[in-house]
């Protein structure tokens, strides 16, 4: 079984929000994610999902994209974005999408290892990061603890993490994020947000104190899942 990711799809099937004003190979970017995913994707492998996955507001709005994720092959693990505002409560998600997995303070198994994460957020030193930055970053640290704590609890000896925010600044320099991901077997960490050429070319990518750091936005990966494992 294949383990497949990509962050970002952004799918607006209830609302009206055109991506391709962020470029033009945003354009009908739902449909070549869909297509890519049915082409790449078997019913054996597992997706994961880090985030900004729907443009609805509230639950009703953003389950016509959760349907058509439930609908494409394969298992999904899926972490909330900053754009996911109806996301509010991950066991009524998983209530009526038994076959998807919510990420949030847990751990989920797959094969020999554990899927954790959590959002995460800005981290200092980013030109934008304010005081309010600060108590959502501290927040998240202790989320990505709760995730880890969880997969340690249940035996876990390799974990792969996924955030939605990469987990360092735009200088990529070392963050409380990358600090505590060293302090477990972790192995490999997936994350999204980042999008343009610009904040591509600046993404942390590859090998850093034995974890293996991977951008999977869904520009990035022109919109095609990317198999990880």
């Amino acid at each position: 079984m294949g383990l497949f990711a990509i962050g970002d799809l952004h799918f607006g099937f209830a609302v009206s929000k055109p991506m391709d004003i962020f470029g033009e190979n945003w354009k009908n970017h739902s449909e070549k994610i869909i297509e890519n995913w049915k082409r790449e994707v078997t019913e054996e492998d597992t997706v994961l999902l880090p985030g900004d996955i729907s443009w609805g507001m509230r639950l009703p709005e953003a389950a016509a994209d959760l349907d058509v994720i439930d609908s494409l092959p394969g298992r999904k693990i899926l972490l909330s974005g900053n754009h996911d505002y109806w996301w509010k409560s991950s066991s009524r998600l998983a209530g009526q999408y038994p076959e998807m997995a919510f990420l949030k303070n847990d751990a989920v198994p797959w094969e020999k290892s554990f899927i954790c994460g959590t959002r995460g957020w800005l981290c200092p030193n980013e030109r934008s990061f304010t005081p309010e930055d600060e108590k959502i970053y501290k927040r998240e640290q202790i989320r990505l603890r709760l995730s880890l704590d969880a997969a340690i609890k249940a035996g876990a000896e390799d974990i792969i993490v996924m955030m939605h925010f990469p987990p360092v600044n735009e200088k990529r320099e070392p963050s409380a994020f990358t600090e505590i991901l060293g302090e477990y077997p972790v192995k490999r960490v997936v994350y999204g947000h980042l999008h343009g050429a610009a904040n591509h070319k600046n993404a942390l990518q590859g090998e850093r104190d034995g974890i293996l750091y991977e951008l999977v936005a869904a520009d990035y990966l022109d919109f095609c899942p990317k198999r990880i494992l």
